[in-house]
């Protein structure tokens, strides 16, 4: 399993932060955000690591990570020349995949399960990890029938379930075949959304719920509370170590 972290993107819901850096290399609490999606992944067994960046960031990216190695990781880079979409950046990382199950998680997204059991697990298809919400209409929303997701619906005015799909993914080597074949949406990208929903029209898109914490540090408001929770977790473990 190759892991694929996207950094790409101009960031506008937090400028002007980031007017002179990438949003994902902003601190959260006593950390630059990246290093949560990468322990993420490296928790989860996955250590060969891609990070798509925009062209005008990659060298801030090579600066605070180099090879990865000080964070359990072999960490390659490429570049996103301009922000066309999530599935688009995943296709940038084809050749680094080369065939194999990849583990995609947004930079922004931040989360704290142990996802090593579902990586071990996984054969084909697709999977998504669900988390409940107050408010899905900012979200990618899944539509049950019975305990099988139909279809997901991108920020529904009126969401069908009470769980948001969070920005983790894990894809089967058919993923950059279908990402061939996808069309741009009305905002003239390749949307996640529509991805998944390709495998849902196969009958092979599987769904895990994460249970602890989790939060998109997006915007200034997930930002704060994605600071306050990060706190709140580091003083509980200093607590708990004794020091």
């Amino acid at each position: 399993m190759k892991g694929v972290i996207l950094a790409g993107g101009k960031g506008t819901r937090l400028y002007p932060l980031t007017k002179a850096t990438n949003k994902i290399l902003l601190p959260v609490y006593n950390k630059p955000m990246v290093y949560y999606p990468i322990e993420t992944l490296v928790k989860a067994g996955v250590r060969d690591i891609i990070i798509v960046c925009a062209k005008e960031h990659a060298g801030n990216f090579i600066n605070l990570l180099g090879s990865g190695k000080g964070l359990g990781a072999k960490i390659e880079y490429t570049v996103q020349e301009e922000p066309k979409g999530i599935a688009h950046a995943l296709a940038l990382a084809e050749d680094f995949v080369d065939g194999d199950g990849v583990m995609l998680n947004l930079g922004d997204n931040i989360l704290f399960d142990d996802l090593s059991g579902y990586v071990r697990g996984f054969d084909d298809g697709a999977m998504v990890f669900l988390k409940r919400v107050r408010d899905g209409r900012n979200f990618g929303v899944p539509v049950f029938e019975g305990k099988r997701i139909v279809r997901i619906e991108e920020k529904p005015s009126n969401p069908k379930s009470s769980y948001a799909v969070t920005g983790l993914y894990i894809y089967d080597g058919s993923v950059f075949d279908k990402i061939r074949r996808m069309r741009p949406s009305k905002r003239g990208e390749l949307e996640i959304t529509d991805l998944n929903n390709m495998y849902i029209k196969e009958g092979r898109l599987n769904y895990g719920f994460l249970k602890g914490p989790w939060s998109d540090a997006g915007t200034f408001e997930g930002l704060f509370e994605t600071a306050r929770m990060v706190r709140e977790r580091y003083t509980k473990s200093i607590r708990r170590s004794g020091h």
